[in-house]
């Protein structure tokens, strides 16, 4: 069984999924959402999301991690700015567990998940629900996010030719 874990940046709430399953198969699954306090200094918000994620990974030391791949709107550059360095601290800790990491742009994430690469935060949602049979709506949309994105890397370490309980190849690309 390979458990991976999914990371939707953010600095407000970095939604955090876990599943692990074998294949295209999801056996168990967890999510959940670091926030942080607008009114704090960016470097403690910085803090609390690299103390959080380090303690989910040392906890359920995945076979991969999958985080969104950063972007930028040109209409608010430091937003994109503030989410790297979210970003930054997010590789950081699962390059010190020494966890290979793969970055998804949102857009593939969407395509994988729904078929349509500008599928909106409701469309993904339910793609995960589905993909998970999960009942229930997975609330915030950062939570299933991260599920989606533990989702595809699920799969991908189950496609890897040759793989079976190891990484079959992961190689970040």
């Amino acid at each position: 069984m390979e458990t991976i874990i999914g990371i939707d940046p953010g600095l407000a709430a970095t939604g955090i999924g876990v599943v692990s399953g074998q294949g295209t198969t999801v056996q168990q699954f967890a999510y959940g959402v670091v926030q942080t306090e607008p009114g704090c200094p960016l470097p403690e918000r910085l803090e609390k999301i690299f103390s959080s994620v380090s303690k989910v990974l040392e906890g359920e030391k995945p076979q991969l991690v999958v985080v969104e791949d950063v972007f930028s709107l040109e209409k608010y550059p430091k937003s994109g700015i503030t989410l790297g360095k979210v970003c930054g601290v997010i590789l950081l800790a699962a390059r010190q567990k020494e966890l290979p990491i793969i970055e998804i742009p949102v857009r593939e994430a969407k395509q994988v998940l729904t078929g349509n690469g500008n599928a909106d935060k409701r469309q993904l949602e339910k793609a995960v629900r589905r993909a998970l049979g999960c009942e229930g709506e997975i609330r915030p949309f950062h939570a299933s996010d991260a599920l989606g994105l533990a989702l595809i890397g699920l799969y991908r370490l189950g496609t890897r030719p040759g793989n079976s309980a190891g990484m079959g190849g992961v190689d970040g690309k």
